[in-house]
């Protein structure tokens, strides 16, 4: 090797090491050698044959070397075994992209307790480390630590990173406070269909925001000392836009009201982190939120988001497409009583504990244990509505369980116009699935489930889904690249099988 090549092999290695939260000594351990030649190995000092490259690939979970392209991790399933035990519910993804945004508004250190180690957070940490932001995992913990520079670098930011997620569209709300100029890629993530942008940007253009498109980019110009003359009125109630508002808002010294705001969790979790961080919110819980902001925020903060609904939701639907009984620890039930109540409308049984606090010192928790039994398909259709009402990202688990019930159910996804096509990927694994448009389709129950091998959609939640009707289809499966269900969930194939399942990750040679 060339001593270029070693150092720039010795700083990939020092990163995933930091990033894994170990330490040299760590690292020498896992390795049978000393701390010392770690050190020259990070400097750029050592030769290092493959098989050593292997062996600290292997020790940081992370690939330094590979025969052509790395190929996609796949997920191989030996489905028709029931499931058992218990499992905590992670924190929130939808959570952690927000605060992660958020951080942006503080000066001081934040840290984030018990974050989600998902490919979402791992690209929106790509971006800010791009712009100068430091971030490091806490040794040993799933804790994030932020510390933003002086001045952030908007003109280096990551654009391949920013464009593998959606989640770059909010550091909109953020930056205007940052910069009277700047750019960002356009947003990526999910395959999702249109999803228009225009929401937040006539929001954002309240605070002086005003934003165009051309080639690929978001070209942010700002006007000092404009604000919001009335309430900001949103006429559709979605989640990223009003967390968007918020943050402009918590930089406004004046007073912002927003009207027709979403109450889902995501958006309770960021108010919350910003009532840490000094701002002053009424109305949280409800659809009018009044903002009063600080032009500079500069604390040390800790904050521990609350878990995910969407997360426990997938383990209830994996215990009933597997007709297993399993607990469901610490899931928020405040998020999660619209479906429960309609899954006791199919037949479905459960058992709740008393209730007890998250972390945050704000979210319900319940631990959930399924009870086995017959469904049948309920008599009205399942459609999402805004929070209180049956989640969006809720909506394609109901399909696989109403995959499993006797009967006709017609599930209506009015919201997004292509992700009830990825449902008719569940016919690969024996549903039958009857598209009616592009935001219905009816499922017919119950399935007799078989293993196949299907490409995973690529949209988070049906990706989720094809895996866990691949749990209860006696055979071998295969879903290949997997790379989006990662996005959002952290380490599902291992945890599935601390219940039972045997799930094994691969990637084609």
């Amino acid at each position: 090797m060339t001593d270029d090549y070693l150092i720039k092999v010795g700083s990939l290695i020092r990163d995933a090491r930091r990033h894994k939260g170990m330490s040299q000594c760590d690292l020498a351990k896992e390795l049978g050698t000393s701390q010392g030649a770690v050190t020259r190995i990070e400097s750029g000092k050592q030769n290092l044959s493959l098989e050593m490259l292997a062996r600290i690939g292997e020790a940081l979970d992370s690939e330094f070397v590979a025969l052509g392209q790395p190929g996609p991790v796949n997920l191989r399933v030996v489905g028709g075994q029931k499931l058992s035990g218990a499992i905590d519910v992670k924190t929130s993804k939808n959570a952690a992209v927000a605060l992660l945004c958020a951080s942006l508004l503080n000066k001081g250190r934040t840290t984030l307790r018990n974050l989600a180690r998902i490919e979402e957070v791992n690209r929106i940490l790509e971006v800010l480390a791009s712009i100068g932001v430091k971030t490091r995992w806490l040794p040993g913990t799933n804790d994030l630590e932020i510390c933003p520079p002086e001045q952030l670098d908007l003109d280096s930011i990551d654009e391949e990173a920013a464009r593998r997620t959606r989640t770059v569209i909010m550091f909109l709300g953020p930056l205007l406070h940052e910069a009277r100029a700047f750019r960002l890629p356009y947003a990526g993530g999910c395959d999702l269909g249109t999803r228009t942008v225009e929401p937040h940007l006539a929001s954002l253009r309240r605070f002086g925001l005003d934003v165009t498109a051309t080639h690929g980019w978001y070209e942010a110009a700002v006007t000092p000392g404009v604000s919001p003359d009335r309430a900001i009125v949103l006429t559709e109630r979605g989640d990223t836009v009003t967390e968007n508002i918020l943050m402009a808002a918590a930089r406004h010294e004046g007073k912002t009201v927003i009207r027709n705001a979403s109450s889902n969790y995501m958006v309770q979790d960021l108010c919350f982190f910003l009532q840490e961080l000094g701002v002053e919110i009424d109305g949280i819980g409800t659809t009018t939120l009044r903002v009063r902001g600080r032009a500079s925020i500069d604390v040390d903060v800790e904050y521990s988001p609350s878990e995910d609904p969407i997360e426990a939701m997938s383990l209830i639907a994996a215990a009933v497409v597997t007709e297993s009984a399993i607990t469901i620890r610490r899931a928020p039930i405040e998020f999660l009583e619209i479906e429960l109540a309609t899954l006791e409308t199919m037949g479905m049984r459960y058992d709740l504990t008393d209730e007890y606090v998250s972390a945050n010192g704000r979210t319900r928790l319940v631990d959930i244990t399924t009870v086995p039994g017959p469904l049948k398909a309920p008599i009205d259709k399942i459609h999402p509505l805004p929070f209180p009402g049956l989640n969006i990202d809720n909506l394609p688990f109901f399909a696989l369980i109403a995959a499993c019930a006797e009967g006709q159910t017609m599930v209506h996804d009015w919201v997004y116009e292509n992700r009830a096509i990825y449902l008719t990927e569940l016919t690969k694994v024996g549903a039958r699935v009857q598209l009616l448009d592009p935001h219905r389709v009816l499922m017919n129950g119950p399935t007799r489930w078989r293993a196949a091998e299907v490409v995973c959609p690529p949209a988070l939640r049906p990706g989720v889904v094809i895996l866990l009707a691949m749990l209860a289809a006696p055979g071998t499966s295969i879903l290949r690249n997997v790379y989006v269900i990662n996005r959002g969930y952290e380490d599902l194939a291992n945890r599935l099988n601390d219940l039972g399942a045997t799930v094994e990750t691969f990637r084609d040679i």
